[in-house]
């Protein structure tokens, strides 16, 4: 009997009995469901923590200071002292000490009341320097980025984040408009293009960028005058981050005068890592959670079956009488299974996709879904059709033809 034949009788048998072959894949229909949408909110999830891991900036790495120690021994945490200075900003953009690191741009920042005629907009003004825009890969949706002259002439301009043009200045165009900060008026030259969230309720759109000479002389003063509250460094390439971490930590070291740093170096590598780590065991999780009903799919097959070979023991006697083999009695009820296996899986995979495509909207959280996992789905629930068909193919194929004739 040719292959063709024994699949057309195989789907015979299967049509045969609709409802029962539609209650025995189910089983596997939800499981292969559920792997995909579990797997797809994993793989998901990790895309959207590398994005927001990414906003922060291209090859990033963020150097915060350390504890500092008040009044009584009360330690504070991690950057509540001022370790870190202009000065170690500029020794870190001198390619002679650290040739693996492209930009540097120090920070200092705070949460100000800023005002537009009769508007009114509290946001973070962060004072830095040009290379701040290459360090945080942003780009501007109009105007122009802080340049060198705005530094050295402490300029009282400004470039705003889209969220921060908008609660200011509704629909009209912020470009040449002033803003004041405090007594400090201030000229916008540009706004920001959006970035989104850096994860929790931080927003990269809200913001007020300034010169950190404008910042540190004319609207924050203090110890911002000649420290800095973070450095964002940026390496040359992804390889090269590694080296840029020792570079920097190395060159800090030896300014601070210290064996034990008195700053930390954050690198996105880290946070992806983490990230990730998380991710990876919760779709192992819940997709070890959804196997288990692959399983029970599996065994709902085996148990089919064993009914089908039970109803059909005359059939298969009279064709072994016929002289049909016993591998060819084997092939028949190995394909059935392997057919209720992969209807079970390509509905399967049916209720996934549309799954995945309903479910950002009632979570908030993306899905996403590869053809290479809707086609391992698929394959692995032919496999368990196969797999769990064997015990009942092979019992088949071990009747003889005078005990299959004999029962009723």
């Amino acid at each position: 009997m040719r292959f063709t034949e024994t699949f057309r009788f195989a789907l015979q048998a299967v049509t045969a009995h609709r409802m029962r072959s539609l209650l025995t894949t189910l089983g596997i229909l939800i499981g292969i469901a559920a792997v995909i949408l579990t797997v797809g909110l994993g793989q998901g999830a990790q895309k959207q923590v590398a994005g927001q891991i990414n906003a922060l900036g291209t090859n990033l790495l963020v150097i915060t200071p350390g504890s500092s120690t008040g009044a009584g021994g009360v330690r504070g945490g991690l950057g509540s002292a001022s370790t870190l200075t202009l000065a170690d900003a500029r020794a870190l953009a001198s390619r002679v000490v650290a040739p693996d690191i492209a930009a540097v741009a120090p920070v200092s920042q705070a949460s100000e009341p800023l005002t537009a005629a009769s508007t009114n907009w509290t946001t973070t003004v962060v004072g830095t320097a040009p290379a701040w825009q290459r360090v945080r890969g942003r780009t501007l949706l109009e105007g122009r980025i802080l340049g060198q002259s705005d530094l050295d002439q402490v300029a009282p301009v400004v470039v705003l984040g889209p969220t921060t043009a908008s609660e200011l200045f509704g629909v009209r165009d912020p470009l040449g408009q002033t803003v004041t900060v405090g007594s400090v008026q201030l000229t916008v030259v540009g706004v920001l293009a959006s970035a989104g969230s850096a994860g929790g309720s931080a927003s990269l759109d809200d913001q007020a960028i300034v010169p950190q000479t404008t910042a540190a002389q004319r609207i924050l003063g203090g110890s911002t005058r000649t420290s800095a509250q973070s450095i964002y460094v940026s390496a040359t390439s992804a390889s090269a981050l590694p080296a840029a971490y020792q570079e920097a930590r190395t060159e800090l070291l030896n300014l601070h005068g210290v064996t034990t740093a008195d700053f930390s170096i954050t690198s996105q590598e880290s946070l992806v890592t983490t990230a990730s780590s998380v991710s990876k065991t919760l779709t192992v999780l819940l997709a070890g959670v959804a196997a288990l009903s692959l399983l029970v799919g599996g065994i709902g097959v085996m148990n089919i079956m064993l009914v089908s070979v039970s109803e059909r023991i005359r059939e298969i006697g009279l064709r072994k009488a016929l002289g049909a083999a016993p591998r060819l009695i084997r092939r028949q009820f190995l394909v059935e299974a392997s057919v209720l296996g992969l209807l079970g899986g390509v509905g399967g995979a049916a209720l996934g996709i549309g799954g995945a495509a309903l479910l950002p909207g009632l979570i908030g959280s993306p899905v996403s879904v590869s053809p290479l996992v809707v086609g391992g789905a698929v394959a692995i629930a032919l496999a368990i059709g196969l797999l769990f068909g064997v015990y009942p193919a092979g019992r088949a194929a071990r009747l003889t033809p005078i005990e299959a004739l004999r029962r009723d």
